[in-house]
């Protein structure tokens, strides 16, 4: 049986992920048909930023993470004096280090969809007389939101695991930015932890096997919904 705290730090986790996952879903599908649809100069630049998180060490992330929503930073600073808001310690911080791991992987199932769709269904779309905006919202969207729920099941997969961006750039607080693998490493620390260590483990391996799952049979069905090109 789980333990109110270890209930907490699920719903906890599950918050975190849901609100990182919803916030980047736009972000992620604007630059994802930028990527697939535009040539512009800064295009191969813009491609590496959006993947940089995957390759550099996540502590670097949540500490560039740290010097921009910091109380000092240039969002920090502006998010008070503005607005009295600050991400600093608070579950919404660990939303945002969550997203900005997750930003990848979206971008990437969103972009597969987008270059998947047959282009000259399109085409012919305004050659009867549609306008972009009536060819985007009818045929471009519909056909890419298998890939769309894809990325966004795989985004909420790698918010559900985040851990390094997380600790270093918003601490590990209990009640506030403990996550799961935060209070499985915390729990790790203290001596007879251990079945509290396994509760939470085998539930974040749950969590994300199901999401990963999720996010396969979507890509696929995507792919036999286009004539097999699965993506």
């Amino acid at each position: 049986m789980l333990s109110a705290e270890e209930i907490g730090i699920i719903l906890l986790s599950l918050r975190v992920s849901i609100v990182a996952v919803a916030a980047i879903l736009p972000l992620s599908f604007g630059i994802a048909w930028l990527l697939a649809r535009k040539r512009f100069p800064g295009r191969v630049l813009l491609d590496a930023l959006v993947h940089l998180p995957l390759v550099v060490p996540p502590v670097v992330t949540g500490w560039l993470l740290l010097l921009a929503f910091g109380r000092n930073g240039p969002v920090g600073a502006w998010l008070e004096s503005w607005f009295g808001v600050t991400v600093m310690f608070r579950w919404t911080g660990a939303a945002i280090a969550a997203a900005v791991m997750a930003l990848p992987l979206t971008v990437r199932a969103m972009r597969l969809s987008i270059e998947a769709v047959d282009r000259r269904l399109e085409s012919a779309a305004r050659t009867l007389g549609a306008s972009p905006l009536h060819v985007f919202a009818t045929i471009t969207l519909p056909l890419a939101v298998p890939g769309i729920v894809a990325g966004a099941v795989l985004g909420f997969a790698r918010s559900i695991g985040e851990f390094g961006a997380t600790i270093t750039f918003v601490s590990n607080i209990p009640g506030e930015t403990q996550t799961l693998p935060l209070a499985i490493y915390g729990a790790l620390q203290i001596p007879g932890a251990e079945a509290m260590v396994t509760r939470l483990a085998i539930i974040s391996v749950i969590l994300s096997l199901a999401a990963l799952v999720a996010s396969e049979l979507l890509a696929r069905r995507a792919g036999h919904g286009r004539g097999g090109h699965v993506l």
